[in-house]
């Protein structure tokens, strides 16, 4: 089964499936995220993607799909419409914006995530403002999308560049911890936001590793 995803990746509906199992996962870890956003934040990270998740899952349930552009599109749009505010424009531009001017395609493998993602880092940067650095999910993001973008150009597997990519996005969660926030109610901590990771970034990693648990599984059946 590996051999069939490193040579024709995933249809839309395997897609859809690996979506519905991260935003799953995610909602399991909104007590964890909700509780990493209290030490700094407004405390409702985790409230809000649970919201976000749950309202696409609600409709990525209602049709069949037949190309990756819709399926990141419902996901992206579900976001925007159901959490508000700036977590839900951040997270479902991460949908959103990497499929903008992309012709829809009907297979999802490791060199389309990498090219996907890398349009929704800029996309997210030019709406957000936020640079590496900055306490944000960019932390996790950025890392994430040069390791796929580096196991792409190496012809791995979509699973093969999913781990890669986990443990960059962890690595730089990790690398919150030492940063000064410059966005949101952490930003007027200052030096004392020193030593909390950050929620979104954390939201990033929970994202990558989801999707790397649901794929491997699948890679397994066979």
């Amino acid at each position: 089964m590996e051999k069939s995803i490193q040579t024709t990746g995933l249809n839309a509906t395997q897609v859809k499936d690996m979506f519905l199992y991260v935003g799953e996962k995610v909602q399991e870890n909104k007590p964890f995220l909700t509780k990493i956003d209290s030490a700094i934040g407004d405390g409702d990270h985790g409230i809000g993607m649970s919201v976000g998740f749950k309202k696409a899952e609600e409709n990525l349930g209602k049709k069949e799909f037949t190309n990756i552009h819709d399926v990141f599109k419902t996901i992206g749009m579900s976001m925007i419409s159901s959490m508000g505010g700036a977590s839900g424009i951040i997270f479902g531009t991460l949908f959103t914006g990497g499929i903008k001017g992309l012709e829809p395609k009907e297979e999802l493998d490791l060199p389309l995530l990498a090219e996907i993602l890398e349009k929704a880092l800029t996309s997210i940067k030019v709406r957000g403002k936020a640079s590496l650095g900055d306490k944000t999910m960019i932390d996790a993001l950025e890392p994430a999308v040069n390791s796929l973008k580096q196991s792409a150009a190496s012809n791995q597997s979509l699973l093969a560049g999913l781990k890669e990519a986990e443990e960059s996005a962890a690595k730089g969660v990790e690398n919150t911890k030492e940063y000064i926030a410059k966005f949101g109610r952490a930003k007027s901590l200052g030096e004392r936001a020193i030593g909390h990771q950050d929620a979104g970034a954390t939201t990033v990693w929970i994202m990558f590793k989801s999707m790397r648990e649901w794929l491997e599984e699948f890679a397994n059946r066979g």
